[in-house]
């Protein structure tokens, strides 16, 4: 079992900064990646940012510039930096894990969400 808690979540004003946390503990084998979704009230849930074990990063185009993802393989944590906060950046905040949980199981997890509110 693994499990993904996210933190840092919250209400800011637009232009305002977040620091969202996720730490995966339980059993597992290796991590290969970990991403930030988020889904908006009515909108499906998107890919915003991605890590791999490697430190190879991906961002979608709309929080390219403003987003900064990180991670700290020794603590298992993936961090995501959220700047210059739009209205639009609303959403509930996901946390997810490309985990092996064996060698060869391979399995993807998911976190219970941290909810972002921006105000204009």
């Amino acid at each position: 079992q693994v499990q993904l808690v996210e933190s840092g979540g919250g209400s800011v004003q637009a232009g305002g900064s977040l620091r969202l946390s996720c730490v995966a503990s339980g059993s597992f084998f290796r991590i290969n990646a970990m991403n930030w979704y988020r889904q908006a009230p009515g909108k499906q849930r998107e890919l915003v940012a991605a890590i791999t074990s490697g430190g190879s990063t991906t961002y979608a185009e709309s929080v390219k510039g403003r987003f900064t993802i990180s991670g700290d393989n020794a603590k298992n944590t993936v961090y995501l930096q959220i700047n210059s906060l739009k209205p639009e950046d609303t959403a509930v905040y996901y946390c997810n894990a490309d985990v092996f949980t064996t060698i060869l199981r391979r399995n993807d997890c998911w976190g219970q969400g941290t909810q972002v509110t921006v105000s204009s």
